[in-house]
């Protein structure tokens, strides 16, 4: 008759374990869900175009007369390869649209719903969905170069990586076991030396069978302690919800590092940005050239020269500006930048200097009176407001400067505010989030764009070198704050990289210094997407926190139960396949939990 009973115990704890552990990998394959849903979005299959080596297709054709279309796999097209895309299909490479026109659906990688629209000359990204007409794409990256793979393998490199709350959690896990085992003897040793003298009336329940032996009684409540104790929802209450925090932030277009920035990102109390492509667009065009002595197609001729090979957004617009006015470039060599300053380069045999007032000046010995740079400053800056709306937009001067002469002219850049800056900054500070704002611009331009967002003024730094930007960063850090760093450019890696936790907003899908330093990258290419953030992370570690209280609350609790302590006033006492079928649960408890994150919806995605 005991064999009989020990018999449907064993049966009974191995079916509730065995159906705990399948519920549990279902559950953690519904987390991943997110993660498969972005490698389905990979096309394995790529429609590459062959013409002959002297066809000159035109750009309002998608494809020449000589044309030859041929289904290949993905993993064999080469970078110059040239691909079609259809409508409806999957983008297969990271390329440039040679020819065609329609939207794209981007929203897999940048969380984005709208469309973007696409043309001759804009790039598009692995993954995305054309939607309205064909498009002839050269590719640019492929494979796992490509950008939809990057995202894959970094989310899979941050789910793998531990946040402190999960190391802490482990070294409760070990010493845990060897507790349990101890109890799990001390309850055998008591219940069999003492309880069952001390309470017979024990001795009548069923746990000791129809005997009423003792022996039995105290291997059962000893079996009951080891198998009803859960150290497995002590180790998954963190990496589950970092698990779907990650790959429901991917989803988002939020590209993050780690556990580790998760945790970090819950706890910042004080967020920095830079200006220029952070709260402005980061899309700067020349608004006006002023000159002292020269012709300004001239000072702007020389600052094309300078900047030619320099990618500073400012850089660009000097560029683009002198390109669509189809000036020529005079003989130039040794380029030099500074990063935060400007650029410096020998033009026509003469050293030139494009960047701050200060540098630019600092760079030679003939000085320009005072007077003259007042009166151009005013000029370029007069020049530049007309027209144009000064709250909406970020206005910066640079100077340019010639061997033996000093400064010799002025370009004012002017760059649109990004739509979403100040309800982004108003969101921080109703978090209770301090925003401050470090830039290498001039104080006047620096000012008019925090006023505008709502950044107080002892928050405003100006004409700041990167240095500088850090030195304020590790003064906040000393102070025991935990500082975000929001940045886009070259300039701002050092204090993305020094921050408790880097924020790189990525253009155009392209990477630089700032996102392969920042431990978040925001692929939307929205400023928004930092609050997003913050809210992800906080949401997930709020999730760890519950799973670790319910492990926690759950042994504290059904560890002396299972010891017997109900047993003789109440006369309860588990059986094995209950304590069984209770481990399981717990489980089962904390995965699902953090599934409940992917119930997760960022206030930007709801007010849609």
């Amino acid at each position: 008759m005991h064999l009989s009973l020990m018999n449907r115990v064993q049966v009974m704890l191995l079916g509730f374990v065995l159906l705990g552990r399948s519920l549990e990998e279902k559950a953690r394959i519904r987390a991943s869900s997110d993660m498969n849903e972005l490698l389905a979005l990979m096309s394995t299959q790529s429609r590459l175009v062959i013409t002959s080596s002297d066809s000159n297709s035109p750009t309002e054709n998608v494809l020449c007369s000589d044309a030859i279309c041929t289904e290949v796999p993905t993993d064999d097209v080469r970078v110059g390869d040239t691909v079609l895309v259809l409508p409806g299909e999957s983008i297969p490479v990271d390329g440039r649209v040679l020819a065609g026109r329609s939207v794209v659906d981007e929203s897999m990688l940048t969380g984005e719903s709208l469309p973007v629209f696409k043309e001759e000359g804009l790039k598009v990204s692995a993954g995305t969905i054309n939607w309205d007409g064909p498009l002839r794409i050269e590719a640019l990256s492929t494979g796992s170069n490509s950008t939809i793979s990057r995202i894959i393998r970094m989310v899979e490199d941050a789910q793998g990586s531990e946040a402190p709350i999960q190391r802490l959690a482990d070294s409760i896990a070990g010493p845990f076991v060897y507790s349990v085992m101890t109890i799990s003897a001390a309850t055998f040793a008591f219940w069999y030396y003492i309880g069952s003298h001390v309470f017979p009336d024990v001795l009548l329940n069923d746990i000791a069978g129809l005997d009423g032996d003792p022996l039995l009684l105290s291997l059962k409540l000893s079996v009951d302690v080891l198998v009803v104790s859960c150290p497995c929802a002590l180790g998954l209450a963190t990496p589950t919800a970092i698990l779907v925090g990650t790959s429901l932030g991917a989803k988002q277009g939020l590209l993050i590092r780690g556990g580790d920035v998760l945790e970090r990102l819950a706890s910042i109390s004080y967020v920095a940005l830079d200006k220029t492509g952070t709260l402005t667009e980061g899309k700067p065009t020349v608004s006006a050239v002023a000159s002292i002595s020269y012709e300004e197609s001239e000072i702007l001729q020389m600052a094309f020269a300078v900047e030619k090979t320099a990618s500073h957004p400012i850089a660009k617009a000097i560029v683009d500006k002198a390109e669509s006015l189809k000036l020529t470039i005079p003989v130039t060599r040794g380029q030099l930048t500074e990063p935060g300053f400007g650029t410096l380069a020998e033009v026509d045999g003469c050293l030139v200097a494009v960047g701050s007032l200060d540098w630019v000046n600092e760079r030679f010995r003939i000085k320009t009176k005072l007077s003259d740079l007042k009166d151009l400053e005013t000029k370029v800056m007069y020049q530049s407001s007309e027209g144009m709306s000064s709250s909406n937009y970020s206005k910066t001067v640079v100077y340019v400067g010639r061997e033996g002469e000093g400064i010799i002219g002025a370009i004012a850049i002017s760059d649109c505010l990004r739509h979403d800056a100040e309800s982004t900054v108003n969101r921080l500070q109703q978090k209770g989030i301090n925003t401050i704002l470090l830039s290498g611009d001039r104080e006047e331009a620096v000012a008019t764009i925090a006023n505008k967002v709502g950044i107080e003024s002892e928050f405003i730094n100006a004409s700041m070198t990167p240095q500088q930007k850090s030195e304020v960063i590790s003064s906040l850090q000393a102070e025991g704050h935990r500082v975000a760093m929001v940045g886009d450019g070259i300039n701002d890696a050092p204090s993305l990289a020094l921050a408790d936790v880097g924020i790189a907003i990525q253009n155009e899908a392209q990477e630089n210094a700032a996102s392969d330093v920042a431990s978040i990258i925001l692929l939307g290419n929205r400023l928004a997407q930092v609050v997003d953030a913050l809210d992800l992370s906080r949401a997930t570690m709020n999730k760890v926190y519950q799973n670790l209280s319910w492990a926690i609350a759950y042994n504290v609790v059904a560890i002396p139960i299972a010891a017997g302590a109900l047993l003789p006033q109440y006369d309860f006492a588990m059986t094995p396949s209950l304590s069984g079928g209770l481990m399981a649960l717990s489980s089962i408890f904390v995965v699902s939990n953090s599934l409940l994150l992917q119930l997760h919806r960022s206030e930007t995605e709801s007010n849609r």
